[in-house]
């Protein structure tokens, strides 16, 4: 439990944040050229930047810093785990889609039971309960359209690592008008 501080800069005040899990370098690079090709398929989605690819435990929105930080010192993060990523799927309105995704195919039970110890600490600090139910992935797209958009078929996706996840790490959002930019600003270290 606890966590280490990243920057002597980290924001004060208010800040935007979630809990995520790091893809590994190696799944960035690969998936890198995959999302490149994809926003050339597809350029009515807004395709992730290789900075940004992480699986989301929790989104906590707009916050007091302390806040978060106080979740990041109290949560039990658990054991480390093995992630590997899955087929490619959407969330839908109808026969549109808004976001496009790749599911797990090993860890999904971890991180599932990370999630519940984080909806936990996130309530006991106060926070709204999250209205959905939890499901591993990890984001690739979002539609620019608000009802979402038609997605045409995309290329094979590329042979990706599992790996061992083996820390949890507080984000602070950045929005702009190139996207989000996300920066880590406090991990906590998954037990051996």
């Amino acid at each position: 439990m606890g966590g280490d501080s990243l920057g002597a800069q980290a924001p004060v005040g208010r800040i935007r944040a979630f809990f995520g899990l790091p893809v590994p370098e190696e799944n960035r690079r690969r998936l890198e050229a995959y999302l490149r090709e994809c926003a050339a398929a597809a350029p009515q989605f807004r395709w992730t930047d290789r900075e940004n690819l992480h699986l989301t435990m929790r989104f906590v929105g707009s916050v007091d810093r302390d806040v978060v930080d106080s979740i990041a010192q109290r949560i039990d993060p658990g054991s480390s785990f093995d992630i590997a990523l899955g087929e490619l799927g959407t969330f839908r309105r109808g026969r549109l889609a808004r976001v496009v995704w790749l599911g797990v195919r090993e860890g999904a039970e971890s991180l599932r039971a990370l999630a519940g110890r984080l909806e936990t600490e996130c309530r006991a600090a106060g926070l709204e309960p999250e209205p959905r139910a939890f499901k591993a992935h990890l984001t690739l797209a979002r539609a620019r359209a608000r009802d979402g958009a038609e997605l045409p078929e995309l290329s094979a996706l590329p042979e990706l690592e599992s790996w061992r996840a083996t820390e949890l790490v507080l984000y602070s959002s950045h929005l702009g008008r190139g996207g989000a930019v996300h920066e880590p600003i406090r991990k906590v270290v998954l037990a051996e």
